[in-house]
Formats: C-alpha cells, structure tokens, sequence
C-alpha cells in the first residue's frame, strides 16, 4: 500500500537516472551521489510507493511492470518541472525568453517596425516572433496561447468579454493607384468612374465595408483582389489598374518615390483604427510589458 508521503522530484530524478545509466555506479556518478545514497534513494521511493521499482540480481537495471509505470510518469514530471524553471527564469528577466506578438497589416507596415527595432537594441537576448495576420486569425491565436499580444483593427474586437482592448491611433484612408494610370491627375472623380477599375484591400470587418460601400458604391464583389500584406497589395497596384485605400502613413515612401499616386477623391475615407489586444485577466511576461510600454510612446508620437 502507498504510503502517504509527498513524493520529492530528488527520487525520481535519481529513479531516472538509475535507469538511464543502467547501473548504481555510473548514475551515482553521473549525478554526483555515492552507489550506497543512491540505493537508499530508489529503496525510499520504493518504500514510499509500496511496490518494487527493479527486479533485483538481473542484469543491468531490469524494471518491474510497476517500476515502467513509474518512469513514464517520473519523465513527464521532470520535463514540466525544467519547463516551469526555464519559464520562470524567462519571465523573471529579460536576458532571453521569447515574445509572440501579432499584427494586423497596417501596423505591421510602419509602427511595429520601429518599435521592435528599438526593442531589439535593448533586449537582443529576447527572441521575438511577429505573425502577421487579419484581426480575425489573430484573436484565434491569442485565445490559444499562441500570442501574447497583438496590435490590429478593434473595431470588431471591442465589446468582447475576453479581451482587454486599447485603442492606440485612428488615422483616415487615402485613394491610391500607380502613376499612369487612366484616372490619375484627373479632377471631380465620380463614383461610376472609379467604379470601372477593381478595388484591392486587406480583409475589411463588417462595419468597415459597410461604410466603404457607402464611399465607393459598386457591384459586389466589393473587393476584386484581397491581400493582408500591406507591402505585397502596394506592389500588386503598382503592376495594375487596380485601386486600393491605405492610411497615407503607410503610403510615404512609395509617393515620395513616385512609385504610387493619390487619386482626386476628396470624399473621407474609413480610415484606420488599431489598438493593443490582450487577453483579460492573464498575466504579462516582462517582455511583453516593455514591448507595450514602447509600443505606446511610439503611438503618441506617430
């Protein structure tokens, strides 16, 4: 019968070790204990358990039914208790650990950027893993433990009673095209006008295409070509006669460069509106707290 006495993780791993090394001498000596403490060790847990772990006088280290039974659970016990060490030194400082973020494509564009370029001058030990995804997708991640935080358009996030939403800039739309093309440097754009050329964007919430359709009424589909890569939808213009709306943020370079065009549509746009999404209720790792911390000061100054 098992006796009632917590169990140590010291037995097991010495427990362990006995059948790793298959022998007393060379576990002792691979964990630094004489051949007799390692024998009192595996009798103890013997005794405590109230069953044999080895047959005796065999061979190397021959287990008994109870003794397999014994190990398999000892292995998974010694992995979560290294995991949990590894998890705590990682969140106990911010020399290494990882940081899993997401974002959305406009943020991903030209704040996270920055600020993750900041972040790994101050923290290069940290490794960082940005996954860019429509808001949608990145809610899915969070709500699985597969991000800690993302950054993306709130607009069909606030309300929900799983997340804590903070909303960080709101900023409105721009109509662009390639240089050249047909509409470009015309004035007193109409809506059929504009309606003769596709409309590429990232995937739009509801409430955003609502107001889109009201802006630029067309047949549906609404969107011809969707992308949520803001750098690949900019190339994807550059190559064709489609439109496609951006804050004009994201947009600088290109227009600087003549490589992308404002079309005459002065009409206001729904713009962009992203915050910072977290889970409600669980706990921040350090290295989640500065990424925000400089998330936050880079919003302000955007």
């Amino acid at each position: 019968m098992i006796e009632q006495h917590p169990l140590d993780l010291k037995s097991l791993r010495h427990f362990a070790a006995l059948v790793e090394h298959q022998g007393f001498i060379r576990a002792g000596e691979a964990i630094g204990l004489s051949q007799p403490a390692l024998s009192r060790s595996i009798q103890t847990l013997e005794h405590r358990l109230g069953c044999a772990l080895i047959v005796r006088g065999g061979k190397g280290v021959e287990l008994t039914p109870q003794g397999q039974l014994v190990l398999e659970h000892a292995k998974r016990l010694l992995a979560g208790s290294t995991a949990m060490r590894n998890a705590l030194r990682q969140f106990n400082d911010l020399e290494d650990g990882e940081l899993l973020i997401g974002a959305g494509p406009f943020p991903a564009a030209d704040l996270l950027p920055r600020v993750l370029g900041q972040f790994n001058k101050l923290y290069p030990g940290v490794r960082v893993r940005l996954d860019i995804q429509h808001w949608d997708a990145l809610r899915r991640q969070l709500l699985a433990e597969e991000l800690e935080v993302f950054v993306a358009d709130i607009r069909e996030l606030e309300g929900d009673p799983l997340l804590q939403v903070e909303p960080l800039q709101q900023e409105p739309s721009v109509l662009f095209c390639r240089p050249g093309h047909p509409l470009c440097g015309e004035h007193n754009l109409t809506p059929e006008q504009l309606a003769q050329y596709p409309l590429a964007s990232f995937r739009l919430p509801g409430v955003i295409k609502q107001l889109l359709h009201r802006t630029l009424p067309r047949e549906e589909p609404m969107i011809s070509l969707e992308c949520d890569n803001l750098d690949v939808l900019k190339r994807l213009v550059m190559h064709c006669d489609a439109l496609s709306i951006a804050s004009r943020s994201t947009l600088e370079q290109e227009l600087t460069d003549g490589r992308l065009a404002l079309l005459d549509w002065p009409i206001l746009m729904p713009g962009t509106s992203f915050g910072l999404v977290t889970r409600v209720q669980r706990p921040l790792s350090p290295a989640a707290i500065a990424f925000i911390e400089m998330l936050k000061s880079a919003a302000k100054l955007y």
